[in-house]
C-alpha cells in the first residue's frame, strides 16, 4: 500500500524569545502588561534562545543521515524563522539539498483583544472574559479577534493534508510554537480535549526541545506515524545549554 507519511517528523518549540523574557518579568512584578514594544510576529530570538538552537542543530549533525530532516517548516513568526535557520546552519544542512519554507497555518495561536495582557492585566480590564473563559474551558475559548485551541487544530488539519501529499517518505522537521506541538499531538495522537488539557497543564513544552514522531509499516492499512519522543531536551543538556519552559508570551490568555 502506498506510504502517505513521512519517514519522520519531528516537532520543535522555537528557542528561548525576548517575549518569554518579557513576559516572565512582567508576572513576576504583578503588571497588567508585558513590557515588549514590537508585533508578537517580530519577537526576536534571545541570546540563550540563539543558543538552544544551535545546540539543537549540532545534535542533528551528530545523527546518521536517515535521521537528519530534508523538510523544513516553520511558522512565519521572527523566532522561529531565527531558529530554524540557526538549527539548519549547526546541522550543516545544504540549502540546495533539502526544502525550506515558512507556512502561515503554522503561525502561533492568535489572542485578539488579549494580546500582551498578564493574567492579572485580562482580570483588570476583561474580568467577563475571565469568567466566561473559566466557563467554557480553554480548548473553546475564543478571545475577541483571536483563537481557540479548535481554531489552531483546524488549520494543523490543513496542514497535515499537504504534508501528507507533498512530504510523504521525507524526513520533516516542524519549528513552531508551545500550542502548535500540543495541538499536533492532538491530531497525530488521536487524543481529546481531556487528554490534550493534561498534557499542557502538566508542562511547558521546553524550548527547543523535540517531540517526534516514526513511520511504521506494520500499522493499520497504510502504516502510522509512532510517537518516539515527548519534550525531549537531551540535545541541549549534552550541549550544557540550559532548558527553559518558559510560557509563551501572551499566556496570560493561557492560565
Amino acid at each position: 500500500m502506498e506510504q502517505k507519511w513521512p519517514q519522520r517528523l519531528w516537532l520543535v518549540r522555537h528557542g528561548q524569545s525576548a517575549g518569554n523574557v518579557a513576559r516572565e518579568a512582567a508576572e513576576a512584578a504583578g503588571l497588567p502588561l508585558i513590557d515588549i514594544d514590537v508585533r508578537d510576529m517580530d519577537v526576536p530570538l534571545s541570546p540563550l534562545g540563539e543558543r538552544q538552537a544551535q545546540s539543537l542543530g549540532h545534535w542533528f549533525a551528530e545523527q546518521p543521515p536517515e535521521e537528519r530532516p530534508n523538510v523544513v517548516l516553520c511558522s512565519p513568526y521572527v523566532r522561529t524563522r531565527e531558529t530554524a535557520r540557526l538549527v539548519c546552519e549547526a546541522a550543516g544542512l545544504d540549502p540546495d539539498e533539502i526544502t525550506f519554507a515558512t507556512d502561515e497555518r503554522l503561525r502561533e495561536k492568535e489572542f485578539g483583544v488579549l494580546d500582551r495582557l498578564t493574567k492579572a492585566g485580562i482580570r483588570e480590564k476583561y474580568p467577563e472574559l475571565s469568567e466566561y473563559r473559566a466557563h467554557v474551558g480553554k480548548f473553546y475559548f475564543r478571545p475577541p479577534g483571536g483563537e481557540s485551541w479548535c481554531d489552531v487544530i483546524l488549520r494543523l488539519r490543513l496542514l497535515l493534508e499537504t504534508i501528507s501529499r507533498e512530504y510523504r517518505r521525507e524526513r520533516v522537521l516542524v519549528v513552531g510554537h508551545q500550542v502548535i506541538v500540543n495541538c499536533f499531538r492532538y491530531l497525530l495522537e488521536r487524543l481529546d480535549e481531556q487528554q490534550i488539557l493534561e498534557i499542557d497543564r502538566r508542562a511547558d513544552v521546553p524550548n527547543c526541545s523535540i517531540t517526534s514522531y516514526a513511520f511504521d509499516p506494520s500499522l493499520g492499512r497504510h502504516g502510522k506515524l509512532v510517537l518516539r519522543h515527548v519534550n525531549h531536551v537531551a540535545p541541549l543538556r549534552e550541549a550544557g545549554t540550559p532548558v527553559t519552559r518558559e510560557p509563551h508570551m501572551q499566556a496570560g490568555a493561557e492560565p
